[in-house]
């Protein structure tokens, strides 16, 4: 099969395509083709070699964690799933950015989703579900969201929304239409948020949800009074220092299958600020690198 591989960590130029072997599903995996593939900051935090001690990684490695396609190979004591049907999920920390991919927890895509969109709804879904699920029932509630605008954070706004939530989103001023269109009430991040907020949300913030690892989360914890009303999903050590809810990404079939009923029913649907073609993932990963990302940014094949 054909991959994006690093034989080395470095930067973006280190990846190459090239032939790897093909993996094959163990028990309770599957293997799908692979239509889309999402890039994530983990991605390229692996691939430079900056999380070489806490994640070390057999070289060559192929990048990625979450993919979209069709089932091609179903590994022993899987149910619920046919060879040909259309799913997305995730794997390890690596392999997705290939022609084939093992997926250890999955879902069917809904018919409304492009391949694109489901390849970037995995890892945004889940992390942002398991972050507010964290904070408990959101109905009837006022949600403030740091980071709104990138892939987990856009999918938390839809999803709150959709639970009930009011929900408070910041972003960079050229993401509030965005934003508003995802049924946020936006505003900007930064110094003074807790005065703008006071004007938005004139009842106060119920509860946060912290997506950027902005060094603000002190002043989320103050905004809503107590860090048991926040839950970080990118400011782990932060977290922990405050008493914050610290949550992580999972490989959670449940989850993923709440995402896909939620986006076949239009409630969420998972927002791609650019594709790349796989020869192009080099410039893929520098994209990401930058940050500032609206949605998700992914890989075709």
């Amino acid at each position: 099969m054909r991959a994006a591989r690093f034989h080395a960590y470095g930067p973006a130029a280190n990846l190459v395509i090239e032939p790897a072997p093909a993996p094959h599903p163990g028990p309770g995996e599957i293997r799908i083709r692979v239509a889309a593939a999402g890039v994530n900051p983990i991605d390229w935090k692996l691939r430079a070699g900056a999380l070489r001690r806490l994640i070390p990684l057999e070289l060559p490695a192929v990048p990625g964690r979450e993919a979209a396609g069709v089932v091609d190979e179903i590994g022993d004591g899987v149910q619920g799933v046919s060879i040909g049907d259309r799913v997305f999920g995730l794997g390890g920390v690596t392999g997705a950015s290939a022609e084939l991919v093992i997926l250890s927890a999955w879902a069917h895509t809904p018919d409304r989703w492009k391949d694109e969109q489901a390849a970037g709804a995995a890892l945004a879904s889940v992390t942002a579900m398991r972050g507010l699920n964290a904070l408990g029932a959101l109905a009837g509630r006022r949600l403030l969201v740091e980071g709104a605008a990138g892939g987990v954070g856009s999918a938390a706004v839809e999803i709150a929304v959709a639970q009930g939530a009011t929900v408070f989103g910041t972003a960079g001023e050229r993401n509030h239409e965005f934003l508003a269109s995802l049924g946020a009430v936006p505003t900007t991040y930064g110094p003074g948020l807790a005065q703008r907020l006071a004007a938005l949300a004139p009842h106060g913030i119920d509860v946060v949800l912290d997506t950027a690892a902005s060094g603000s989360l002190g002043d989320l914890v103050a905004i809503a009074g107590d860090p048991t009303r926040v839950a970080t999903v990118a400011d782990h050590a932060g977290g922990q220092r405050l008493g914050t809810h610290v949550v992580n990404a999972e490989n959670d079939p449940a989850l993923l299958s709440a995402a896909a009923e939620l986006g076949q029913r239009g409630r969420y649907t998972p927002r791609i600020e650019q594709s790349y073609p796989l020869e192009q993932i080099a410039e893929a990963h520098a994209h990401a690198e930058r940050g500032r990302t609206r949605g998700k940014i992914v890989i075709c094949l």
